[in-house]
């Protein structure tokens, strides 16, 4: 197998210290980074009520990052298309690959993105999942100029034809793609059990489409690289024990717990089914690095490698990008 091609996906992290602005800054240098070193795309996802996330108003950011880089390719890994009009959604991406022609790419879930509380106040549908599969066929038309709407077009983003991927973590996503003939992104970075059923059948059950004649398929894999294999495995586990600490402490009034607390948890079945979400983690050195991603895109059946660097500072986490591409670029030689 070759090597992979690699990505990104910025959460845009707010990390203790940090402004929702300083965020922003971040993604901007880590896109510039990103596009220096030869990454494919840099995904940005939708995500709401969360103080740690400042990827909310996801195409938005998406603009500001597009503005600031020249070629890379930059988009939503994903949009939570439940939580929006069809026609909204092809607008405002519409608006985007005209003012970047080429250069923007629509990823597609079904998850609200959020907590129950906050989808009531997002105004969303509790059921409004349930019509995601002829929502994708909708905002597809609006894209394409071929509205399934009768009076209906999407001024901007008729004729752009952005690219549609959908995204998931179960089979349900899996065999949408395949039946639609759209590329797969397996959220593997946090949700890893499914990974290779799902892979399996949406390669097996693929029908050809317009946009794609052959599967494609992307995998989501947490790196944290350094010089120091030590530094890597403090660097990781700061953001596993940060992930943790956030889903344990929601509520005000929340104790603020300790590393050690941390680590005692994550050593108790709960904490130790937290810890799996970071299952797919290449940690280490470059050279380890590599190792790791080549076996874990042969394993996955994956075409790309979208990476979550999950270093908890911004120069740490530009170290990472530049020495896992160094590193896969002479993989790929």
């Amino acid at each position: 197998m070759n090597a992979p091609r690699l990505s990104i996906l910025d959460l845009a992290p707010i990390t203790p210290g940090e402004t929702v602005a300083q965020s922003f800054e971040n993604s901007v240098a880590l896109a510039q980074a990103a596009e220096r070193h030869g990454y494919e795309r840099v995904w940005y996802a939708e995500h709401h009520n969360m103080p740690t996330i400042a990827s909310s108003a996801t195409s938005v950011l998406i603009g500001h990052v597009a503005g600031k880089t020249e070629s890379i390719r930059l988009g939503a890994g994903g949009i939570m298309l439940p939580n929006h009009a069809p026609l909204t959604i092809a607008e405002q991406f519409g608006t985007l690959a005209t003012l970047y022609p080429g250069r923007i790419d629509l990823g597609l879930g079904r998850a609200p993105g959020s907590d129950q509380v906050t989808m009531r106040a997002m105004r969303r549908d509790p059921m409004s999942a349930e019509g995601f599969p002829q929502d994708v066929l909708e905002l597809q038309g609006y894209l394409r100029g071929e509205s399934r709407v009768a009076g209906v077009q999407a001024t901007p983003g008729a004729g752009t034809n952005v690219p549609l991927y959908i995204l998931g973590s179960s089979m349900f996503g899996a065999q949408l793609a395949a039946a639609y003939g759209l590329p797969y992104a397996f959220a593997s970075h946090f949700s890893p059990d499914l990974l290779h059923q799902a892979v399996e059948f949406y390669r097996r059950e693929f029908s050809p489409s317009a946009q794609l004649a052959a599967p494609y398929v992307i995998a989501g894999v947490n790196v944290v690289a350094a010089v120091d294999p030590q530094s890597a495995q403090d660097q990781f586990d700061s953001t596993r024990r940060t992930r943790v600490r956030g889903m344990i402490s929601r509520t005000p009034g929340s104790p603020d717990y300790t590393d050690e607390q941390i680590d005692i948890f994550l050593t108790t079945p709960n904490g130790r089914q937290i810890a799996n979400m970071m299952k797919y983690a290449a940690v280490g050195t470059p050279d380890e690095v590599r190792a790791y991603l080549l076996e874990f895109a042969e394993e996955a059946q994956a075409d790309e490698l979208i990476i979550a660097h999950q270093s908890p500072r911004i120069a740490e986490r530009l170290e990472s990008v530049a020495l896992t591409a160094d590193a896969m670029r002479g993989a790929a030689v």
